[in-house]
């Protein structure tokens, strides 16, 4: 969620010699809200309702949006940058001045009331209840003290993720884990291991078998995807530095009959006993550290998104409000951007594109319990 941050890194820009106009007030001054009404209860109604509610989850509130920014939508579906059949089917048929009439009217409906609270979810504070049920193996902070249970304190949480399905899947036989998260869903999974991808992982003393020293000559091919000294910076790859000597033993040796990763096969097929003993104690003793900070809370991201967004002093601006609307519109209007998918915005999907769907969902629940603002 640090992505985002340097979106509020912005220059001042120098002073004009004298007020410009925002091209909004030219926009508006164009239109005729009665032709846009019309318009809107033959073509818009049945989806956006005619007070701009959208009918349904995962439909957008028109109602009180900047009229720039619904012009500048329907002109992207109507030239192919936004992708939906209906929308664009729609679009083609209109003309600029349809567009226009259109968006003044729904701009000047009133704000969408929201008919009950929706509840702003943190993933990180989500993920720290659901680490509740894994305290008694894996300790209070992620820092397991039980011999041959993993430390997952300060680990990647993409990898996290990936190694939790594996158990869904039945690819690692271990019945407890397997019976413990075969109900979890995907956005708990990601809550939880990003909880504790920013817990602090504590160093382990050298374990009583194994040559640190001999397994650091041995690691060098390791290091190209673990990382130097066991710290991984590769989101799908895990950190081994300070994790548990027994544990890393037995999942090493994994590779040699049961767990399936070629390039792990391969290399894991040249090591003997005490090659990996060792190469595992050159990795128990090295200093971890969390792959994570803590995310910055969402509110601070809202704020600098905000500039954008819900900055009522830039009236030039195209973006959306989007305090209130509707979460499920949210959640799949980033998705699409962080995916590159149905919408066109390089800027859109930079600032996107690390998130997760735990991020956006939170992302997406705070601004939908916001008032609504004109």
């Amino acid at each position: 969620m640090l992505a985002l941050a340097g979106c509020g890194e912005r220059k001042e820009a120098p002073t004009p010699a004298a007020p410009q106009k925002a091209p909004a007030v030219a926009v508006a001054a164009a239109a005729d809200i009665n032709a846009g009404k019309a318009l809107a209860e033959r073509s818009c109604k049945a989806c956006h309702g005619l007070d701009g509610k959208g009918a349904g989850p995962g439909i957008p509130h028109l109602a009180a949006q900047r009229e720039r920014y619904l012009f500048a939508s329907l002109m992207e579906y109507k030239q192919g940058k936004r992708h939906h059949s209906g929308l664009r089917e729609l679009a083609t048929k209109m003309t600029d001045a349809d567009m226009r009439n259109i968006a003044a009217y729904y701009a000047a409906q009133p704000p969408v009331v929201a008919a009950a609270a929706v509840k702003h979810t943190s993933p990180l504070d989500e993920g720290k209840k659901l680490a509740q049920a894994c305290t008694k193996c894996h300790g209070e902070d992620g820092n397991a003290k039980t011999p041959g249970t993993p430390t997952l304190a300060g680990q990647q949480p993409a990898y996290l993720v990936a190694a939790i399905h594996e158990y869904h899947r039945g690819d690692r036989a271990i019945g407890t884990m397997q019976s413990m998260m075969s109900d979890s869903q995907r956005l708990e999974l990601e809550s939880l291991a990003l909880y504790y991808s920013t817990q602090a992982p504590v160093k382990r003393a050298a374990p009583k078998r194994g040559d640190p020293a001999a397994g650091e000559a041995l690691s060098t091919a390791c290091g190209g995807c673990h990382g130097a000294h066991g710290v991984s910076r590769d989101a799908q790859t895990p950190s081994l530095a300070g994790q548990d000597f027994d544990y890393l033993v037995k999942a090493t040796k994994a590779y040699w009959t049961t767990r399936k990763n070629w390039g792990m096969q391969r290399y894991v097929a040249g090591l003997s006993e005490k090659d990996v003993d060792d190469i595992v104690a050159f990795y128990t003793t090295q200093a971890p550290r969390a792959s994570e900070q803590r995310p910055t809370p969402t509110q601070e991201l809202a704020a600098k998104c905000d500039r954008c967004h819900d900055d009522e002093t830039n009236l030039s601006m195209a973006a959306p409000r989007m305090k209130g609307q509707d979460k499920d519109y949210l959640i799949m209007a980033l998705r699409s951007y962080r995916d590159d998918t149905s919408r066109e915005s390089s800027t859109m999907h930079r600032m996107s594109f690390p998130y997760s769907n735990a991020m956006i969902e939170s992302v997406a629940s705070w601004y939908a319990s916001q008032p609504a603002g004109k």
